[in-house]
């Protein structure tokens, strides 16, 4: 039968669609991700990685999908989670064992791509118990079997389950290979890979001030390139370092440095099941009597106006670092987002409120529309103040704050201040720009509430690059200082990207 005209239009238009921003068959990494993948690094002592292959996913025929993260001697460890309602297995059983250990003792992580052992039943509950028992029985420490000090982590589709007898026998192979290397890291971070074009992989070097002669470091890889969005860092991560924390402080200063990072990015608005990123510290490189970084909790009763900081400067300089850290970490997701061509960076100012300005900002990076019209190199600026008018906290400011307050941000972030006077968003204050990435001008397209007379082919100039940031004044009153130099709180920066036609077709058939 001879094709119709609309028939030939469809068999043209899915040919044109080629993959050229997802992941090869092959696994090898596009020429333009090659840039973000280290060549060499710099790793905490103490830690080794080790990979192996099971084939978890029935047409991974030869690509390592376990990855073991471990400390030489048992490490204090903490890890912050999904927020979804179903909690994939592994992120109950991790949970429960953090809990359980009170963040010590902690061995380290054994990771499966290709299932989220999610949906899964008791049955899924019992598979992640034997990942770790696996993963510990190789220290040859049966104690553990009772009492696992393995996390478990694992990546892919949801309600599938497991195949433990693969795993089972991938996992002490994946111990066997356990190394120090560059090579060793950076195959596990490709072994935890799904819809990745490219392994996630950071490593750096730091002193603390108490003792600038000893050298410290910090390594972590992630994954994640669909089902992005905060509420946790929505995906899979591992930071080690070689410093001595207290297990009291671990959780804090990841909460921390995730509020900075992984909770600032987002791909496609979607939360997943098995969101995790885990801090393990093992103060391989501190000197020995070194006293163990640790947040002073004593005042916690006394009123916030009347509250010192108790932070050691040491204490200070690593929360830094941490921060710093995982927000390059976060980025290297959005720079991955499936089927993204373009990193986007909103960056929203208010003089009233952080959580206004976030809500804002998180809006608009979720928005469909706004992301399409980025895609398609189309200036629609409408569409950047539409979703700033429907973003909850501009809605609700009230509710919304009080939200935000109860998932952990405290003053110690630079949110604590009165909200009685925050002022509501004033549409004749309100101002937006894109900022190009080459550091030439700001192209301004609203100017407190008034339209601007845009240059559309230096518009789409600004869009043709591969990086771009969206810039918005919510309490524009014309002056220079809308956000005071002390005042960062009142600054929300969110990461994110386009949306292709490539992310409908990598989504309309991920399970196969």
């Amino acid at each position: 039968m001879a094709l119709t005209g609309s028939s030939w239009k469809r068999v043209l238009s899915a040919a044109q669609q080629v993959r050229s921003y997802s992941a090869p068959a092959d696994r090898s990494i596009p020429a333009a991700k090659q840039k973000y993948v280290p060549s060499s690094g710099t790793y905490p002592k103490g830690f080794l990685v080790g990979t192996s292959h099971a084939g978890v996913k029935a047409s991974n025929t030869q690509h390592d999908d376990i990855a073991m993260i471990v400390s030489e001697q048992p490490c204090n460890a903490t890890a912050v989670f999904t927020h979804n309602l179903f909690k994939a297995a592994p992120v109950q059983f991790s949970s429960r064992l953090l809990r359980d250990r009170k963040s010590e003792a902690v061995r380290g992580v054994v990771v499966n791509s290709g299932c989220a052992n999610a949906v899964t039943g008791q049955r899924g509950l019992e598979d992640a118990r034997s990942m770790a028992s696996t993963a510990d029985a190789c220290f040859g420490d049966e104690a553990t079997t009772e009492s696992p000090s393995t996390l478990v982590m694992s990546t892919g589709v949801i309600g599938q389950r497991l195949p433990m007898d693969k795993i089972a026998t991938a996992i002490p192979k994946a111990h066997a290979s356990l190394g120090s290397e560059h090579e060793d890291w950076l195959r596990g971070a490709e072994a935890i890979c799904t819809t990745d074009t490219f392994p996630k992989l950071i490593s750096r070097n730091f002193t603390l001030p108490s003792h600038p002669d000893v050298q410290y470091s910090i390594a972590g890889m992630t994954k994640g390139a669909g089902m992005i969005h905060p509420n946790m860092g929505t995906l899979l991560g591992i930071i080690c370092t070689d410093v001595k924390i207290a297990p009291t402080s671990m959780r804090r200063l990841l909460r921390y440095a995730s509020n900075k990072s992984f909770n600032c990015i987002s791909i496609d608005g979607d939360t997943s099941t098995n969101d995790t990123v885990a801090l393990l510290a093992n103060g391989a490189a501190a000197p020995e009597n070194t006293t163990p970084l640790e947040y002073n909790d004593d005042q916690r009763k006394i009123s916030p106006a009347l509250r010192t900081d108790t932070r050691s400067e040491d204490y200070k300089a690593f929360q830094t670092v941490l921060g710093t850290f995982m927000a390059d970490l976060a980025k290297l997701v959005v720079r991955d987002g499936e089927g993204a061509t373009k990193f986007v960076t909103i960056r929203v100012q208010s003089h009233a409120d952080y959580f206004l300005a976030k809500s804002a900002a998180e809006s608009i990076a979720t928005s469909s529309l706004v992301k399409t019209a980025l895609y398609g190199k189309d200036a629609n600026w409408g569409r950047i103040l539409c979703a700033i008018g429907y973003a909850p906290a501009v809605l609700d400011r009230e509710r919304h704050i009080k939200a935000q307050r109860k998932e952990g941000f405290s003053k110690e972030r630079g949110s604590g201040h009165d909200t009685k006077h925050v002022r509501p968003i004033d549409p004749s204050q309100t101002s937006v720009s894109f900022v190009p990435a080459d550091g030439s001008p700001e192209l301004k397209l609203l100017v407190r509430g008034e339209p601007e007379n845009v240059d559309e082919e230096r518009a789409k100039q600004i869009l043709d690059m591969e990086d771009l940031e969206i810039l918005v004044k919510l309490n524009d009153d014309g002056s220079q200082t809308a956000v005071e130099p002390d005042a960062g709180f009142r600054e929300a920066v969110v990461y994110t990207c386009d949306f292709s036609h490539e992310y409908v077709t990598i989504n309309g058939d991920y399970r196969t």
